[in-house]
C-alpha cells in the first residue's frame, strides 16, 4: 500500500505520497553537497540507484561512500524510519543488500536494523531538498495537468457563464500567485537574495528536466564564479554529465545552451541581483488594481508592459543573452515573485504585471483549453501568463479542495 503523509501548507492540509520521494531521489532534486547520515557520517553518491518500479528494495545497484567506506548495493525510501518494520523489511531477506535507508522526516533512530542484526546507515533527505514540501507536491501535479487533454482541462470552466469565468479565472490565479511569492520569499530566507536569485535564474534556465543539475551547478559555482568571466563551462557541464537529462529536449533548451545563455547574462548585467532589488523599490502601479472586468489588452497598453519589460531585461542583462518564450517564463517563475518577495507592500501591484504578462513556453493543450473555455479570446483577452496560472490554479483547487495553494 502506498504511504501517504498529509502536511500542513500555505492554505490547508496536503498530501505527499513516498512515489513523490522515491522521484525526487530518481531526479537528484535535492542538494548533494553537504549529505550526512544520522549518525554524523559524510554521504557522497556516486550512484544512486536504478528506480524499482516492481517488489524489493526502491533503488537498486547504487553506489555510495559513507564515512570512509564504499557500499553497493540497495537503497531504500520512506518517508519515517518506523516505516522499515512496519512494512517488515526486517524480515525480507529482498532487502538484505539494502546499504542506506533514506527518510524524508528526520528520524530518532541513527540506524536502522537490518534481517541479519547489522546496521543500515539512515539519511533524511528533508534539510537537503531545494523546496519546500508543497511546492514539490504542486510542480509533480503541475507536471500531471499538463498531459491532460484540453477538453477535459477546459471541462469544468464550460459550466459556467462569462462573469463566473473571469472572477475565477482572477481568484485562481491570485492564488498561485500568493504561493509562488511565498516560495520565493522561502528561497531568500534560506539562500539570502544573491544566492536565491542566482538558484532562481538557473532553475529555470534548466526548464522541466534539468532543473536538479541546474540547481545543483548553481551551489557549485556561486554568481562570484560567473561574474569573474574565467570560468571553465566545460568543467561545469562535465560536473553534472551522468544527471543531464537530454531525451525529449529540444536541440534550442539544451542545457549547454542554456549555461552559456546564462554566462552571456551575467557578463552583461554582472550586479544583476542587485539591481533586481533596486526595481522593486521603483515598481510603476497600475490605477485601480486588477479586477474579474480588467481586460488584458487594455492592462498591457496601459503600464506598457513590452516597453517596461524591455527596460528591465536590458537593465539586468537579460536581453539578447535568454531568448523568448523562456525569457517569459523566467518574468513569470522567477523575477516577478522575487520582486514581490523584496517588496511586498507593492506586492499588490506586483500581482497585476504577472498575470497581464505573456504566457511564455507553457503546454499546447493549457492554451488550447483556456481558448476553448472562453477565458482567452485573442482581443480584448489575449492569452495572459495570469490565464494559464489561474487554469492550472483551477485544476488543482478542485483536486484537492483542502489545499486550494497547491
Amino acid at each position: 500500500m502506498a504511504q501517504v503523509e498529509e502536511v500542513q501548507g500555505l492554505y490547508g492540509p496536503f498530501q505527499f505520497p513516498e512515489l513523490l520521494l522515491q522521484r525526487i531521489w530518481a531526479e537528484q532534486g535535492f542538494d548533494r553537497s553537504q549529505l550526512r547520515t544520522e549518525s554524523g557520517e559524510a554521504v557522497k553518491l556516486i550512484r544512486p540507484g536504478q528506480w524499482n518500479r516492481q517488489g524489493g528494495p526502491d533503488f537498486k545497484q547504487a553506489e555510495v561512500m559513507v564515512g570512509r567506506k564504499r557500499l553497493n548495493g540497495d537503497i531504500e525510501l520512506h518517508l519515517h524510519e518506523k516505516d522499515w518494520q512496519a512494512h517488515q523489511h526486517n524480515r525480507d531477506p529482498a532487502f538484505d543488500d539494502v546499504i542506506l535507508h533514506v527518510v524524508l522526516f528526520p528520524s530518532a533512530r541513527k540506524t536502522t536494523a537490518g534481517s541479519d542484526g547489522r546496521r543500515i546507515p539512515v539519511l533524511t533527505l528533508l534539510p537537503h531538498l531545494w523546496h519546500d514540501l508543497e511546492e514539490y507536491a504542486a510542480d509533480a501535479a503541475v507536471s500531471a495537468i499538463a498531459q491532460r487533454p484540453a477538453d477535459r482541462l477546459a471541462q469544468a470552466w464550460l459550466e459556467l457563464d462569462e462573469a463566473a469565468t473571469r472572477a475565477r479565472i482572477v481568484s485562481e490565479a491570485h492564488r498561485r500567485w500568493e504561493g509562488k511569492v511565498y516560495y520565493a520569499r522561502q528561497r531568500i530566507t534560506k539562500l539570502g537574495w544573491t544566492s536565491a536569485c542566482h538558484h532562481t535564474a538557473l532553475e529555470i534556465l534548466g526548464y522541466r528536466f534539468n532543473r536538479a543539475p541546474m540547481l545543483m551547478i548553481a551551489t557549485s559555482w556561486p554568481l562570484a564564479a560567473w561574474q569573474s568571466g574565467d570560468l571553465d563551462m566545460d568543467a561545469v557541464w562535465a560536473s553534472q554529465m551522468e544527471r543531464w537529462q537530454l531525451a525529449g529536449v529540444r536541440p534550442a533548451n539544451h542545457p549547454r545552451k542554456r549555461l552559456a545563455a546564462y554566462a552571456r547574462w551575467v557578463q552583461q548585467g554582472r550586479d544583476w541581483p542587485a539591481r533586481l532589488e533596486d526595481i522593486a523599490q521603483t515598481w510603476p502601479e497600475l490605477p485601480g488594481g486588477l479586477t474579474p472586468q480588467s481586460e488584458v489588452a487594455a492592462i498591457r497598453r496601459e503600464l506598457d508592459l513590452k516597453g517596461h519589460w524591455l527596460h528591465v531585461m536590458s537593465t539586468l542583462g537579460v536581453q539578447g543573452a535568454v531568448a523568448q518564450p523562456r525569457a517569459d517564463n523566467l518574468w513569470g517563475d522567477g523575477l516577478l515573485p522575487l520582486l514581490a518577495a523584496a517588496n511586498p507592500a507593492a506586492q499588490p501591484a506586483f500581482f497585476v504585471w504577472w498575470f497581464g504578462s505573456w504566457p511564455g513556453d507553457q503546454a499546447a493543450n493549457l492554451a488550447r483549453a483556456a481558448r476553448m473555455a472562453g477565458i482567452a479570446d485573442g482581443r480584448r483577452n489575449p492569452l495572459a501568463w495570469g490565464h494559464v496560472q489561474g487554469l492550472i490554479g483551477q485544476q488543482l483547487a478542485d483536486e484537492n479542495p483542502a489545499g486550494r495553494g497547491t
